[in-house]
């Protein structure tokens, strides 16, 4: 055992309930996912100490796939202890996806961004392609908030996949401030009663470069949302940033939102530029959502010990 292992074995023996045989495992596949930079796990055999032959390591790591389920939860917990991020923090919601022959891996994933990290911290794998519903969404906030309370959320940001009334509305009622990126064709009822689609609303102002909207009821198929949400603009080279946030500085959420691009950078580490999650051939879910964890474990160390 060299001592880089045991000093895997160490922290995550405090967490997670493993035999020291199993701990020893997860400790290789953290380390030789990071040394190794793909979860493919015949790459990742080679990592295996012992005078084991590479087939019987192989199998190993088989075994270890097919018995063994990782806490999500667990791990988020020790996600925060080990990069001491206690304090309240930037969370951005986003979806990856990609195919394994005729299979469709889809994951929906709440991760933290930091001036200096950006690391996953729960996820859920979708059933289906395409987007996540308003239900998914929720379940998976419910999920954080089982963990860590609202007071540790500084902001969430999210994308134009992740609108929709019955979504405003769980995160205001449950005091999570949030920064989220509209439609420009999207409809809002203003507090003078008038209905507008935003493109209108943003010609009748004759906005140029940046404009606070005003607070506003943001309209869909479930009705409108319950509280008016702050509503802001900012003009790109080539179109419109319109973001609603729940928070009283409209002009600030759109400077924060640009830290949402921390989470785009995360499926670059996680994908093609860092430890090629996609060359993975395991499809079952459970062994999928294993195999993520220890992917947020393998990402956290290597923060880690940057530090």
């Amino acid at each position: 055992m060299t001592p880089l292992h045991a000093a895997l074995i160490e922290t995550l023996g405090r967490h997670f309930l493993l035999g020291k045989s199993r701990l020893l495992t997860l400790a290789v596949l953290i380390a030789g996912l990071v040394q190794s930079r793909t979860v493919n796990l015949s790459h990742l055999a080679v990592h295996m100490s012992g005078p084991a032959c590479y087939a019987s390591k192989y199998r190993r790591l088989q075994r270890f796939f097919q018995f063994v389920r990782l806490d999500q939860a667990v791990a988020a917990r020790l996600v925060v202890s080990m990069l001491n991020l206690d304090r309240p923090k930037m969370l951005a919601l986003d979806r990856t996806n990609w195919k394994f022959g005729s299979r469709n891996i889809n994951i929906l994933l709440l991760a933290i961004v930091t001036r200096r990290f950006r690391v996953p911290l729960l996820f859920t794998l979708l059933p289906h392609q395409g987007s996540s519903d308003m239900a998914q969404r929720i379940a998976l906030m419910r999920r954080y908030l089982m963990l860590f309370d609202a007071a540790s959320i500084k902001c969430l940001l999210a994308d134009r996949e992740f609108i929709g009334v019955e979504w405003m509305d769980f995160l205001n009622q449950n005091n999570i401030p949030f920064v989220i990126r509209l439609k420009i064709d999207m409809a809002v009822t203003l507090q003078d009663g008038s209905t507008w689609s935003l493109a209108t609303l943003l010609r009748r102002r004759r906005a140029r470069r940046a404009s606070v909207i005003g607070k506003a009821h943001v309209n869909g198929t479930a009705g409108t949302t319950l509280e008016p949400i702050c509503l802001a603009a900012k003009r790109l080279d080539d179109e419109w940033l319109i973001v609603a946030t729940n928070r009283n500085d409209p002009k600030q959420a759109l400077n924060d939102y640009r830290k949402r691009w921390g989470i785009e950078c995360l499926f670059g580490d996680a994908k093609t530029r860092g430890l090629n999650m996609e060359d993975t051939h395991i499809t079952n879910p459970d062994k999928l959502a294993s195999l993520l964890v220890i992917l947020i474990l393998a990402i956290t160390w290597a923060y880690r010990c940057a530090t």
